[in-house]
């Protein structure tokens, strides 16, 4: 891999302080109800579309709860994984968006559900899966917009 290579890699496998999720008002919108969540255990993932607020085409929100891990040492690790999970597969998603008639920006939040640490290999392959079945539903939800649409006419 020559340098230019590995410079392009790490812009588009980078995670920016503005794919975060930090505005209270989207997040009260996320867990408000009526939003889509897929599980892929230990983790769920609740995501909406966003009009407007967010920089990026996708902002993340990972929580890890208190109730699962007492110590923050083991929080912060969790955290850690799904985060660096995201960044290497968020491609997956960002690729998806891109296509016409898709939401232009997405918040996704992750949660842990399990108490017991897992292994980046499993938590990453968990989270492609999440990633992979958010990209379906939105290109299916695409599908079916444009088969009503059809109809009609």
């Amino acid at each position: 891999m020559n340098i230019m290579e590995k410079t392009s890699c790490s812009n588009k496998c980078s995670f920016q302080k503005s794919e975060r999720l930090c505005s209270k008002r989207i997040i009260d919108q996320l867990f408000a109800g009526g939003n889509r969540s897929f599980a892929a255990y230990p983790i769920r993932a609740v995501f909406s579309p966003v009009d407007e607020g967010i920089e990026e085409p996708v902002a993340i929100l990972v929580s890890v709860s208190k109730k699962h891990f007492k110590r923050a040492v083991r929080r912060n690790r969790v955290k850690r994984q799904l985060r660096e999970a995201y960044r290497l597969n968020k491609h997956i998603l960002w690729q998806a968006l891109k296509q016409d008639g898709m939401p232009k920006h997405l918040a996704v939040a992750f949660l842990w559900l399990s108490d017991d640490l897992v292994s980046s290999q499993v938590v990453e392959s968990k989270v492609r899966n999440l990633l992979i079945r958010i990209s379906e539903y939105y290109q299916k939800e695409l599908k079916n917009n444009e088969a009503s649409v059809e109809s009609c006419k």
